[in-house]
């Protein structure tokens, strides 16, 4: 019996101590513990594969929810159109939640982040409130405005269930032949770090909703000339300048984002003089992450480490060695978790680059209190497309829009004989919003709710005739045309452009119109500087109001009918033609704009 009694004994002891260890070992759950604590227990705890995953990013196209926990995978993403079958809120929630509990439902639980490009409101989901492009902003030069934008871009993509948008874009815009002029706030350095700034804080002023500061670094310098295709691209194309010009010019907007709490930053498409950003160790790792002492995760553009090297083992080692801590990669996540696995086996990517890249993915998930918080707040879905927001989405368009000529005062706009209205981009919301609306692209037509300017124009004149072709009959000879010129919508690479030309389409209208009236009003619906030609000098005035958004219309009609002075003042000069760029040409003296940064007219 002693025998036994002793063995009893024994046995609740060693329970009450492994019951004690095991209450007294800490959890990474735990959100009491410090954020660098609960990386390292996680961390720790991770075998390779779970790690890999962790850095892996696939279009949500690729990727089913078994594919989410098989491969324990850190992140989905919607590109440019991006969005389930029917594109609802409610559709949108069921599909990004279904990928947040396959991840949850893995051994160790790690939640995704999902990812989209919400550039200027969330621009994949039908009847969003849709903001000017970034480059209207830059015009408007109001970081209190840009500030409010980012929050409700947040409220409105968090009703979809997403935590994560890749965007602010704080290139530094050096020549408007580049296709992604419009995500640019424009050509001054300052003014791009501070609304870049102001969009972050804005934007993460929402519980759980992170930033992307983008493209990491000197996108918007891109030098203009012949690919090997023979095209004029800049788009994806080599910054060519000293590093004293780079950190000068294109590095301040990224401390500003740093110092302003951004958590992940996107290397850029394009080169530093013939070095792949994607595979340039010296500014991902020592200037950002040292010198700038950036703790959160770098992760790459959309299959930008394929790039580096037609060999694409290579191109995955210069990449993660480089600093590439999350790969886009977006469609073969087995393809890049292989050879991410092998490079580590053959000791070509150290162990310790792994873990870092990992732990710095793992902190943003803690820091944005996603393990605690995995599925979006319900409140949110209210705010899409609220009063709120459109009145805030109006107010843009009004301090965007930028007056460059008002010959004798012709505005605002009185009623007078009445107003003849033309122009295809008059009556279209996909020319108001542009690229990266509903699409990658973007398209005309009615593509989302919004309103156009023959709507809001027709709001404030009772005698309004439209003709979008400009074929009007007799009219008095103090009638006034109203004529809408506009680019076709377009994003990176498609809208690059040689000549900056509108459309032939839109020219023959104005020709058409400038033969019937002594009066035109020429209001510009474009991402960036166009080449006006005589219409700049045959109009009595010239509106520049960029893509406006879905409220856009509001804006134009507050401008032309005097509700709103305007303010807005050029955010990059404007060319006479596109021969005089690149807008270096005009700080030094060699050119002359037809209007130069910082003008616009009020009264």
């Amino acid at each position: 019996m002693k025998h036994i009694k002793k063995i009893y004994i024994s046995i609740f002891f060693a329970v009450v101590f492994m019951t004690s260890a095991c209450y007294g070992k800490k959890s990474y759950k735990d959100a009491s513990l410090p954020v660098e604590e609960r990386v390292s227990i996680l961390v720790q705890q991770m075998t390779l594969d779970e790690k890999i995953g962790q850095m892996t990013q696939i279009a949500k196209d690729s990727a089913s929810p078994d594919l989410v926990s098989s491969k324990f995978l850190g992140s989905i993403l919607s590109g440019g159109g991006g969005s389930p079958r029917m594109n609802t809120t409610g559709e949108w929630r069921k599909m990004v939640d279904a990928y947040q509990k396959a991840a949850l439902s893995t051994r160790l639980g790690i939640p995704v982040l999902y990812g989209t490009d919400s550039v200027h409101g969330h621009n994949n989901l039908h009847d969003a409130t849709i903001f000017p492009h970034n480059i209207g902003l830059g015009a408007s030069g109001d970081a209190d405005l840009a500030e409010k934008i980012g929050r409700a871009s947040a409220e409105e993509t968090a009703a979809a269930g997403i935590t994560w948008t890749f965007a602010p874009c704080i290139a530094v815009l050096q020549d408007p032949r580049w296709g992604r002029s419009y995500e640019s706030f424009g050509s001054s350095t300052a003014d791009t770090a501070r609304l870049g700034a102001a969009f972050i804080k804005g934007f993460q002023s929402v519980d759980g909703m992170r930033t992307t500061a983008k493209h990491y670094l000197g996108d918007g310098g891109t030098t203009f000339g012949s690919s090997k295709t023979g095209n004029y691209l800049i788009d994806q194309g080599d910054t060519q300048c000293g590093e004293a010009f780079l950190r000068k010019t294109y590095l301040p907007p990224y401390k500003a984002a740093v110092d302003s709490g951004v958590r992940i930053v996107m290397a850029s498409f394009s080169s530093w003089n013939g070095t792949k950003m994607h595979a340039d160790s010296y500014l991902l790792t020592d200037v950002l992450k040292k010198e700038l002492g950036f703790t959160g995760f770098i992760v790459s553009d959309w299959g930008g480490i394929d790039q580096i090297s037609s060999d694409y083992y290579d191109a995955v080692v210069k990449a993660v060695n480089a600093g590439i801590d999350m790969n886009m990669v977006p469609y073969d996540a087995d393809k890049f978790i292989r050879t991410v696995k092998k490079a580590v086996a053959s000791g070509d990517i150290p162990q310790s680059r792994i873990d870092d890249a990992v732990s710095r993915i793992l902190r943003v998930k803690f820091e944005s209190g996603i393990f605690e918080h995995p599925y979006r707040d319900e409140s949110y879905i209210q705010t899409v497309r609220s009063a709120g927001h459109l009145q805030l989405a109006r107010r843009a368009a009004d301090e965007s829009i930028v007056v460059l000529k008002n010959k004798n005062s012709v505005l605002p706009l009185k009623e007078a004989a009445g107003v003849y209205l033309c122009g295809r981009g008059a009556d279209d919301i996909g020319c108001q919003c542009g690229g990266w609306t509903m699409t990658w692209q973007g398209s005309e037509g009615n593509i989302t709710e919004g309103t156009t300017i023959k709507k809001a124009l027709g709001e404030k004149y009772k005698i309004l005739t439209y003709d979008a072709d400009g074929k009007f009959g007799k009219h008095s000879d103090n009638a006034v045309c109203v004529i809408v010129v506009s680019e076709h919508p377009y994003a990176e690479g498609m809208g690059d452009s040689s000549d900056l030309m509108l459309p032939q389409q839109d020219r023959t209208v104005y020709e058409r119109v400038s033969k019937q009236f002594k009066t035109i009003v020429l209001v510009v619906l474009s991402g960036r500087p166009v080449i006006l030609g005589s219409m700049a000098e045959n109009s009595a005035a010239v509106v520049a109001a960029w893509l406006p958004g879905s409220e856009g219309g509001y804006g134009v009609a507050d401008i032309i009918s005097g509700a709103f002075s305007p303010q807005g003042k050029l955010p990059v000069d404007w060319p006479l033609s596109a021969a005089q760029l690149p807008c270096s040409n005009f700080s030094s003296g060699k050119e002359r704009p037809l209007y130069p940064q910082g003008f616009g007219l009020t009264w």
